[in-house]
């Protein structure tokens, strides 16, 4: 999972240890969703499982999912439960938690029905991430992430299912799904049908349902369909597409024979920011699609940077963990989950293909490249630079580790990075981290996970021996990675210099950040500020109430944002912040903001230097 622009929530992923499973049951379990008779900004769900032979059982619907690392308790957007018998009587049933519903007469038991709210529309969205979020919105759209309407019984996981949605007539569904049906039962709705192996595969293919406006295109034998909803049409699937064409055909380029996704779905939800929709913007992994939730008023070449920078990411996750993880990652507990200790190559190689890719495939300059490093050096060390990652992976649910996400995306690209030229440099030059990660999902694959403490006498046997000193000292140990003398490897130099930035934004990393429960915007603490905000004489902590009298949350951020853009040299620039609790006023005059940086420059040697050769067969493969 991916987040753009700046932070509303720490994400991650959460996963946890197999189950006892009952035998496969002859018939599969039947979710109906009703898209059509929608009351009250609700949807109505029936579960009906075969006939159960345990004296009682439990319905759940997910605490957690694969790609979110956070607790969401999807439960709670789950009104009007009821258990029915065979005669559509009610039964009695015991409402365990949020995520957990025991129906103590389960022989009787034919099927469970409830009500499902979305979060889009819900002030601060209860802290769920958008993109594994649910909105419903009546003859318009309806972004179904399955694990908020469909739960699944006790033990029963690994049961084949059938999904019957009934829709509009006007709405067609984004997915990479293929119908088994999509029968015409009435001239007032359309039921889709589809069929699933397990509850996995369910909550592994979003469904996004609109009014159409999709396109698809082919690269190197995959299937690519772009799905978009974009509430004032100001983007349409065909104005996305050049820009998505052109990342991912890059991106299975630099993938090489890597080949086992045959259809792959975008789904992008353009969020309305003059109304209550969806804040947290970003990007959620699956097998086969990524859904994808940004602003509608973000200018076209901001969003196909965007896009590139957050879809790119998503897709890379068909390595790893998609196609290469542990057991705690296969069988996944939604309800109990525990952690694997390797978020660094979950999430951090991910986060270092989608910056890699686009220097190895020519979409960004080297200086660029090296700036991106810089930048995620530079904020990596706000963090506890000595907390071993496996430690921070395993226990990235509690505290003090869960603060400490957000660093999966800094320090464990950099650890990519670093293992990255570590190879190169033993193999000379022929052999990178896509090459190991390419051999590890030979050794494993889809279907095969690995045990969680034997993934580092894998690498090292797929490898070289001295990369086990490199994965016992900058991984599960304390020790901070010597940048620099990576860097020299390759004939880098580290060195300061004055960069223009945004008003509010430096490259990838924001100088504000928000608060998903008050909707407060508030500068970050522990950054240096950039030169216009240090005339300004913010501080950290500082929340912002308005600028130019304008009032501004983390509902139009985006707004404050673009404004931002327009100011004119000179122009007077008041803002409003609270302080302590008291109002205080700020004022001074728009000019170009700058910061100090430290970027990464290439030393004056010749070509056939050692190092100038490792650095081109790290860049460029």
């Amino acid at each position: 999972m991916k987040k753009a622009i700046y932070t509303l929530a720490f994400i991650g992923t959460l996963y946890s240890c197999k189950t006892t499973q009952t035998p496969n049951q002859d018939e599969p379990v039947i979710a109906s969703i009703d898209l059509v008779n929608v009351e009250n900004d609700k949807v109505s769900v029936e579960i009906n499982p075969d006939k159960f032979t345990t004296a009682n059982t439990t319905f759940y619907i997910p605490k957690t999912v694969p790609g979110t690392y956070s607790t969401d308790n999807y439960g709670k957007f789950i009104e009007n439960f009821k258990a029915l018998d065979y005669n559509g009587n009610e039964l009695e049933f015991e409402k365990v938690d949020d995520n957990s519903w025991f129906v103590p007469n389960a022989k009787d038991l034919d099927k469970v029905s409830y009500q499902v709210n979305d979060t889009y529309d819900i002030e601060g969205e209860e802290g769920v991430f958008s993109p594994s979020g649910t909105n419903i919105e009546a003859g318009k759209n309806f972004m179904l992430n399955l694990h908020g309407f469909v739960g699944y019984f006790e033990n029963e996981k690994e049961e084949a299912y059938q999904l019957q949605i009934k829709r509009p007539h006007s709405l067609i569904p984004g997915t990479a799904l293929s119908k088994t049906v999509a029968a015409s039962t009435s001239m007032e709705f359309k039921e889709d049908i589809f069929s699933l192996k397990r509850y996995f595969e369910v909550i592994d293919n979003p469904i996004m349902y609109a009014t159409p406006d999709t396109t698809s295109f082919m690269v190197e034998g995959m299937e690519v369909l772009i799905n978009v909803y974009s509430p004032n049409k100001k983007y349409t699937s065909k104005s996305i597409k050049p820009g998505i064409e052109k990342m991912i055909s890059a991106q299975k380029q630099f993938l090489g024979e890597i080949d086992n996704t045959g259809k792959y779905a975008i789904l992008l939800y353009l969020s309305d920011s003059e109304t209550q929709d969806a804040r947290g913007f970003g990007a959620l992994e699956h097998h086969t699609s990524t859904v994808v939730v940004l602003p509608e008023s973000m200018q076209p070449q901001q969003l196909e940077k965007t896009m590139t920078d957050v879809v790119s990411h998503e897709f890379f996750h068909i390595l790893t963990p998609l196609n290469v993880h542990s057991k705690e990652v296969h069988y996944f507990d939604y309800n109990d989950p525990k952690m694997s200790q390797h978020l660094w190559m979950y999430e951090g190689v991910t986060e270092y293909f989608a910056n890699l890719f686009q220097i190895n495939q020519g979409l960004i300059d080297k200086q660029d490249f090296y700036g991106r490093i810089s930048d995620k050096i530079k904020t990596a060390q706000q963090f506890d630079d000595t907390m071993p990652f496996t430690e921070m992976s395993k226990n990235i649910l509690e505290e003090p580790y869960k603060d400490s996400y957000y660093n999966v995306y800094l320090k464990g690209a950099l650890i990519g990075m670093a293992l990255d030229i570590r190879l190169r440099e033993l193999s000379d030059g022929d052999m990178g981290i896509l090459d190991l990660m390419k051999a590890l999902s030979n050794k494993y694959g889809m279907d095969k996970p690995f045990n969680d403490e034997e993934l580092f006498n894998d690498i090292v046997s797929l490898t070289y021996p001295e990369i086990r000193t490199f994965l016992e000292t900058y991984i599960s140990g304390s020790t901070p990675i010597p940048y620099q003398e990576f860097f020299e490897k390759v004939g880098l130099t580290e060195s300061e210099a004055q960069v223009n930035t945004g008003y509010f934004i430096k490259g990838q990393i924001p100088y504000i950040d928000g608060d998903p429960a008050t909707k407060e915007l508030f500068f970050r603490e522990n950054i240096e500020f950039n030169s216009f905000l240090k005339k300004l004489g913010v501080k950290g902590g500082d929340i912002i109430k308005s600028v130019n009298d304008e009032e501004y949350n983390i509902q139009n951020v985006y707004n404050l944002i673009m404004t931002a853009e327009s100011w004119e040299e000179g122009e007077k620039v008041n803002f409003v912040v609270v302080r302590d609790g008291e109002e205080v006023e700020l004022g001074t005059t728009a000019s170009q903001p700058t910061d100090t940086e430290t970027t990464l420059t290439e030393e004056e040697l010749s070509e056939n230097s050692q190092e100038v050769k490792l650095r081109n067969a790290w860049l460029k493969g």
